[in-house]
């Protein structure tokens, strides 16, 4: 008869053995003398270096269109001013008939959410034509919609909450479209032909946001700015007449694209460039391209849309969708020449934040529709003035401001017109002037003509007074 430490002994001697072997294992380099699997090395071929891509082929073509008589302007993404009012519209009408606004014009578009742009009797659209599988950037008739001339470059697109979305910048002599896919072109404004092309992805590692690019060109002066944020390079200012880069912000810590754009901002006396990367805030240099500071305490997880807007009082707002509200900096000069942001306050966004259009910044105080889709307006010291209640709501629709009235577009193509004051929510018009869906890209006015636009159909309407 064997004995209780008779049968515990062996199993002790093997689990001795076992520790020691475990031991033996983890400070054993188990991958010594093993080669790691490369491109190549196993017959099969490297992945392709993008550096190495056939250039596109461009073309521009000439349609039947001729430019319109009315010579306002809205030279790019949120206006004459980049700050979504428009300081001479015109003589704007106060109120609709039944039917709304009259239509000047309709055209079809590949499907986006890319937004017009309006200047010496033209109107320029980044487009998708997803017959053919290229980019477009058209140039129509102010006056009838009429297609002046087209420039396009093949490039798959797929189907992804629709394909265009940026807003051209146009000058007297260029127009520059920013694609999909981050190519970026400037052309002769008249004429079309191209005079130069930066591709963002190939040429500076950028990565194409998710949904696709959002980020609208800056034009400013002589040169374009744009924001790559690939990884050696997050900024850059080109020359619009020769194409060449005046200057190159470095990335120091590994911001990427968004879908939001660049805001000028000039405190205390240095113009700098405010943009909303992918891990916080960054502002540049607007002379240089030196980086002036950045900072993590404004970022958002999933996508960062709406624009910086600038405060009087050296303040920056910024706001955004998906749980982030909104926050409202100071960017304070320090000693030795620098600057240093300072949060003022922070909204939670069922007090205010917007999803995906920027705020508009009108006679001291913010219009926006935050995420619950109400028109809310808001004082600098964050307090809510009014709220358009549950009744009256705008989902992710646009909005512009003009004559003290509010222009805001639903996603279903239902256009409002609000009076903008701070005491009241005053509704004065409403009309459906789309079918939708997704009735979110930018509006434009000029000349008492606003175009708007749903997924596939773009629409000119003259809102004037009589």
């Amino acid at each position: 008869m064997q004995t209780r430490d008779h049968v515990l002994l062996p199993a002790v001697l093997l689990g001795l053995v076992g520790v020691t072997a475990l031991a033996l294992w983890l400070t054993t380099d188990s991958t010594d003398g093993f080669v790691l699997r490369e491109p190549g090395m196993d017959d099969r071929p490297a992945p392709p270096d993008p550096a190495d891509a056939p250039p596109l082929v461009r073309t521009t073509t000439r349609g039947d269109g001729v430019p319109g008589r009315a010579m306002g302007s809205w030279p790019g993404f949120r206006g004459p001013n980049l700050d979504g009012v428009h300081p001479d519209p015109g003589a704007l009408a106060d109120a609709w008939p039944a039917e709304g606004p009259r239509k000047l014009w309709t055209v079809d578009l590949g499907e986006g959410y890319a937004g017009a742009a309006v200047r010496n009797g033209r109107v320029y659209v980044f487009d998708y034509d997803q017959e053919a599988g290229a980019d477009a950037l058209r140039c129509l008739s102010f006056d009838d919609g009429e297609e002046i001339w087209r420039f396009s470059y093949p490039q798959k697109v797929k189907r992804n909450h629709g394909m265009s979305r940026t807003v051209p910048a146009v000058t007297d002599r260029f127009v520059v479209g920013l694609g999909p896919k981050c190519h970026v072109s400037c052309l002769d404004a008249e004429t079309g032909e191209e005079r130069w092309m930066i591709d963002l992805v190939r040429e500076y590692g950028a990565t194409v946001p998710q949904w696709y690019a959002g980020q609208c060109p800056l034009i400013d002066g002589d040169r374009v700015i744009l924001a790559p944020a690939g990884p050696e390079v997050l900024m850059l200012a080109v020359d619009l007449e020769s194409g060449e880069v005046l200057w190159k912000t470095p990335n120091p810590s590994g911001f990427k694209m968004t879908h939001a754009s660049i805001a000028p901002v000039t405190i205390g006396g240095t113009k700098m460039y405010v943009y909303c990367g992918s891990r916080g805030v960054s502002a540049v240099h607007a002379g240089t391209g030196a980086l002036l500071f950045q900072t993590n305490a404004w970022k958002i997880g999933i996508a960062t849309v709406p624009t910086p807007v600038p405060v009087p009082g050296g303040r920056v707002f910024f706001s955004g969708g998906y749980n982030a509200g909104s926050v409202m900096m100071r960017i304070k000069p320090v000693d030795g020449g620098g600057f240093e942001p300072e949060v003022l306050f922070r909204l939670p966004p069922d007090v205010f934040g917007a999803t995906q259009q920027t705020p508009i910044l009108h006679k001291g105080y913010l219009y926006g529709i935050r995420p619950d889709g109400q028109l809310v307006c808001l004082d600098l010291e964050g307090e809510i003035r009014w709220a358009s209640g549950v009744k009256v709501t705008f989902g992710l629709g646009p909005f512009l401001v003009a004559d003290d009235l509010i222009y805001a577009l639903d996603d279903n193509g239902h256009l409002s017109l609000v009076r903008a004051v701070p005491d009241r929510f005053e509704l004065l018009a409403t009309a459906r002037i789309l079918k939708g869906p997704d009735a979110w890209g930018p509006l434009a006015i000029a000349s008492g003509r606003l175009i708007a636009r749903d997924l596939r159909k773009m629409v000119c309407l003259e809102v004037s007074s009589p």
